[in-house]
């Protein structure tokens, strides 16, 4: 009997130590070990069962975590909570909501889990439906849940009202509302709060130093901190890595030094804080100084060696680890993918035993950032979990290879979407210069009502009306914006500025541009660039002067504008002297796309010598822009030797261009050199040179058209024969004017 019973004792410990592990490295992020542990073992219980679930979801592994919870021999109330907590953790709500939907009895703890998992994604009218359910709803945890979720998302009088109806408020009921100010900014109202609390204990005066620090106001985070009367070791890290974050490091560090008593977390913040400021050097020797260390040291700095490029020293810290887990071998990958690296990034890859979404989406975009579709496609097909972060990375990635088809095979393929993904469709559309099709997909965006454009749609679809100067969309688009509330955004109204200007409406874009109360340089070059556009070479430098008085910084872009202004109104010597100022007042160096400008400048009022001399003496490599803009020159006055040497450096630049030797015939032609015409036609030949086709659009009932040179036409094409011909007929038998217009019309 005795011996049963110790034997039985024995099990039970055996069981309760093996449980105990799998708890201990699965907070550490030791996951595969505590999947070892946990099949090694001969004897579970349901605690054995509920560990494993809670080590699975802390370490990504959510999809692990469902499948041990579905086999379980018997589940009890913990199993079900740890299940939720696990979707919480991963983000996944709908899913704990059907979880908890299914429970057949639910504790306070339950109901706590999914009103903290509503207001963490911010869906507090759910939330408060719940809260509303509950038997108790003066219980004390789910008060302070609701509370932060109100407070959090700065509804600070339901959550007063809340908090003020409270019978019995604790410690953690006080703390909600208070990090509801200091979190939001309102370190004020926070102030205010905090010295009328009722009690107070280290969290309080913590979140206090936190809430200064996040203003940047690190006097009074400091005051604050030397007040408190017992500071922890979150007191301490608060405030070293507040002065760390703006760039007080060796003050950080001594406060660090000053602390009675260090844990793990300590270390490693103050690690990461030398790692944020690209001290790696300091980092590695405090690294050195650690008697103990995580995961979380070991991938710090393997992070810190790829955040200053030092691969080579981040793969030793990973050989050295006695442990590899999952974070560090991604951060390790990541530094390979972003050197380009794929093959190395390639190597780690597959040394993964578990991997989880962060692993697989790191490979994958390293793949499509490379061009390497194929493989980041086999990838994909691969992965079990996909996320939305690897559909919406695989859709960039065709679109980024310029195989839009594909790209939107892939989002017909997603049964849910998101913003980002219709956003990633619309942008490459646009990047490949499609776009009429961007504006289709904005159109069934909005038409399917799944989500709402944001500031990257609105930018996207005003830059395609812009180059389809179709300003009837871009004037609706502008409307749309105000109504949805993106009418104020910087980078909406940039693009606002361009479409119009694009579109050859300067005054509605001096007016939009107007209304911008923060303008950055981005601002100023859309208006400049649109000035140049439409021939305003004088409004454009007298805006550039404008930008100078307030102190604005330009940039290439700015200069590139005014050249562009100069070059199309006449202004030579005004072009060169800014052309100088860029040089040698703002330390610019020249862009292929300056030197351009300034040849084209010189060439259009003949005076080649000076235009050849800059070519000449460019600090930067050649380009076909440059050659292009003298031979222009020189066609133009008629300088047939220099638009032979002209037209051989761009021949060797762009020898499949069929423009420039169309431009180099056309100039032999003229001079009467039939000879030198054929020779011409000869070597187009030789080098496969295709003319491409020309294309024309028109905006016609909200629809726009396009028509190619040559092409058949869907579009009305025999109305369109008929009214040419018709028309035709009457220039050739009327004399004088006729109104346009009178086609449009008819169209």
């Amino acid at each position: 009997m005795k011996s049963s019973l110790r034997s039985i004792g024995e099990k039970g410990s055996h069981v309760f130590n093996h449980n105990l592990k799998i708890s201990q490295l699965g907070k550490s992020g030791r996951i595969e070990e505590a999947v070892a542990v946990f099949s090694q073992m001969t004897e579970k219980n349901t605690v054995s069962y509920n560990s494993m679930i809670s080590a699975y979801a802390k370490n990504g592994r959510i999809e692990h975590a469902r499948k041990l919870f579905d086999v379980m021999p018997q589940r009890n109330l913990v199993s079900w909570n740890s299940m939720i907590a696990g979707y919480l953790h991963n983000d996944m709500v709908d899913e704990a909501a059907k979880l908890f939907d299914k429970m057949y009895k639910r504790d306070l703890y339950s109901w706590t889990l999914m009103i903290t998992c509503y207001t963490r994604i911010g869906e507090l009218g759910k939330a408060r439906e719940l809260f509303d359910l509950l038997p108790d709803k003066q219980d004390t945890v789910c008060c302070n849940a609701l509370i932060a979720g109100y407070a959090k998302k700065r509804r600070f009088d339901e959550a007063k009202k809340l908090f003020d109806g409270m019978l019995v408020k604790n410690i953690v009921s006080w703390n909600s509302m208070l990090a509801g100010y200091t979190k939001n900014g309102e370190i004020q109202s926070g102030l205010q709060f905090f010295e009328a609390m009722g009690e107070r204990n280290v969290v309080s005066w913590n979140l206090m130093v936190d809430g200064y620090v996040e203003v940047g106001d690190l006097d009074s985070a400091w005051m604050i901190f030397r007040k408190i009367p017992t500071p922890n070791a979150v007191s301490y890290v608060t405030m070293f890595s507040g002065l760390a974050h703006y760039g007080w490091t060796k003050e950080a560090r001594n406060l660090f030094d000053e602390m009675p008593s260090k844990n793990l977390v300590s270390w490693n913040a103050m690690i990461g804080a030398y790692v944020r400021n690209n001290q790696i050097d300091d980092a590695f020797k405090l690294f050195m100084e650690m008697s103990e260390r995580d995961s979380v040291s070991w991938t710090t700095m393997i992070n810190g060696y790829v955040r200053v490029g030092k691969l080579s020293q981040a793969r030793e810290i990973l050989d050295m680890m006695p442990y590899k887990n999952v974070a560090a071998q991604t951060a390790m990958i990541n530094g390979y993918v972003q050197s380009s690296r794929m093959d190395e990034a390639n190597e780690i890859f597959n040394q993964i035993s578990i991997r989880d979404s962060v692993c697989w989406n790191t490979m994958i975009t390293g793949y499509t950032h490379c061009g390497r579709m194929d493989e980041a496609l086999c990838l994909f097909r691969e992965m079990v979990g996909k996320d939305m972060v690897s559909w919406n990375t695989m859709i960039a990635g065709y679109a980024q290879a310029r195989q839009m088809d594909k790209a939107l095979g892939i989002f017909n393929e997603m049964r849910v979407r998101n913003i980002v993904s219709w956003n990633s469709l619309i942008t490459g559309y646009v990047q490949n210069e499609f776009y009429y099709e961007a504006l289709k997909h904005f159109v069934l965006l909005k038409g399917q009502g799944e989500e709402k454009p944001d500031q990257s749609t609105f930018v996207c679809c005003l830059r395609a009306s812009a180059n389809l100067a179709a300003l009837k969309v871009g004037m609706q688009l502008h409307h749309l914006t105000i109504k949805t509330g993106f009418g104020h955004n910087l980078f909406v109204k940039n693009a606002i500025i361009t479409m119009y200007t694009k579109s050859g409406r300067v005054l509605d874009a001096e007016s939009v541009f107007a209304e911008i109360n923060n303008k950055d340089v981005v601002s100023w070059n859309s208006l400049i660039a649109g000035y140049a556009l439409n021939g305003y070479g004088k409004e454009a430098v007298e805006l550039f002067e404008e930008m100078s008085i307030r102190e604005v910084i330009p940039d290439e872009v700015t200069f590139t504008g005014l050249l562009s202004a100069c070059n199309h109104g006449g202004f030579v010597d005004q072009g060169l002297k800014i052309f100088k100022c860029m040089t040698e007042t703002y330390l610019i160096k020249p862009s292929s796309e300056h030197y351009a400008c300034v040849v084209d400048l010189l060439g259009r009022v003949g005076r080649l010598g000076e235009a050849m001399e800059i070519v000449e003496g460019m600090k930067t490599v050649s380009s076909a822009k440059i050659w292009g803009a003298l031979l222009w020159a020189c066609r133009r006055h008629q300088n047939l030797e220099l638009a032979k040497y002209s037209a051989e450096r761009l021949l060797e630049l762009e020898p499949e261009n069929a423009s420039n030797y169309v431009l180099l015939s056309n100039l032999h032609a003229e001079a009467r050199r039939w000879d030198m015409v054929e020779r011409v036609r000869v070597l187009m030949k030789e080098n496969k040179a295709e003319k491409q086709p020309g294309c024309s659009w028109i905006e016609m009932g909200n629809r726009v058209h396009s028509f190619v040179s040559e092409g058949p036409s869907e579009f009305r094409r025999p109305e369109i024969c008929y009214i040419l011909e018709t028309l035709t007929a009457q220039i050739r038998n009327t004399e004088g004017m006729f109104d346009y217009r009178c086609i449009l019309d008819i169209l």
